[in-house]
């Protein structure tokens, strides 16, 4: 018998068998099984992703709608009208030009008024220059003037009236009221803008009307000097919050917290409060 055999030649492949061989056969079924695995990676963090960004969309949702509700009001009055009856110290912004503290009091009628100035126990001296009363001073929870650059915001921003609280030194109440007020800007001089007179005090403020605001050290006729106050002064004055705290009867004249329609030259009242409303609400 002759058996005849065939060798293999360095460099010429031999196949050992129909199919490939272990090591092909085990790397062809990892790749089979892990063939989807990059796209199944991405689609559950696309998922993840669009969770997220769920909950991102609700608590923006959710900081709008709080904003809307602490939205800073224009003033007392619409502080008023959402529910902050309480007199106090509140953030308004008349204009959307920047917040301020305002003092906000509810004995207004109707609530809501924005008290610019506030004299009752001489705690604070209110003659002084020209910035502070640009400014403001003193203590919104006592003796304070808001500040010229703010009255003018509060008052240009919308129609408002004025009304004039006061109480002497036995605790009687009286009371003016204009139907309109304003005040210019520091370009303008601050020039008083005021309406009709309805009240019990009677009329102090209309000789003021359209006059420039005046200070110590403004004081184009010297009333300001004269009378240690600061005023819309026109030769010079029937009105005089901003003067010396006397606290009632006084032999100096004129220079005290006078409203001379009500209690004359010599008697300087014990509280007065001016405050601003808008007209319509």
């Amino acid at each position: 018998i002759v058996v005849s055999q065939t060798s293999a030649k360095p460099g010429n492949s031999v196949s050992a068998s129909v199919g490939s061989s272990p090591t092909n056969r085990c790397k062809n079924v990892y790749f089979s099984l892990h063939a989807g695995t990059p796209n199944k990676k991405i689609g559950t963090l696309l998922q993840e992703m669009n969770k997220q960004l769920m909950h991102v969309k609700n608590d923006v949702s959710i900081i709008k709608a709080r904003n809307i509700l602490c939205k800073v009001k224009k003033n007392c009055a619409e502080l008023y009208k959402s529910g902050k009856t309480t007199s106090g110290v509140y953030t308004i912004d008349p204009d959307g030009l920047g917040a301020f503290k305002s003092s906000v009091t509810k004995r207004q009628p109707a609530g809501g008024g924005t008290v610019f100035q506030r004299r009752l126990d001489g705690s604070v001296d209110f003659h002084r220059r020209w910035t502070d009363y640009k400014n403001s001073f003193g203590n919104l929870y006592g003796e304070f003037w808001l500040g010229l650059d703010k009255i003018h915001r509060l008052t240009t921003a919308i129609k408002n009236k004025i009304r004039v609280h006061l109480i002497d030194t036995k605790g009687k109440t009286a009371y003016a009221e204009y139907n309109m007020f304003a005040v210019a800007s520091e370009k303008n001089k601050y020039k008083l803008c005021v309406g009709t007179y309805s009240g019990t005090a009677g009329d102090s403020l209309s000789l003021h009307r359209g006059q420039p605001f005046a200070t110590k050290d403004k004081d184009r006729n010297r009333c300001a000097v004269t009378y240690k106050g600061a005023w819309c002064y026109d030769g010079c004055h029937r009105s005089n919050l901003n003067g010396l705290y006397h606290h009632g009867a006084h032999s100096c004249y004129a220079d005290g917290v006078n409203w001379y329609d009500w209690k004359g030259y010599h008697y300087s009242v014990k509280k007065a409060e001016m405050k601003i409303r808008p007209v319509q609400v």
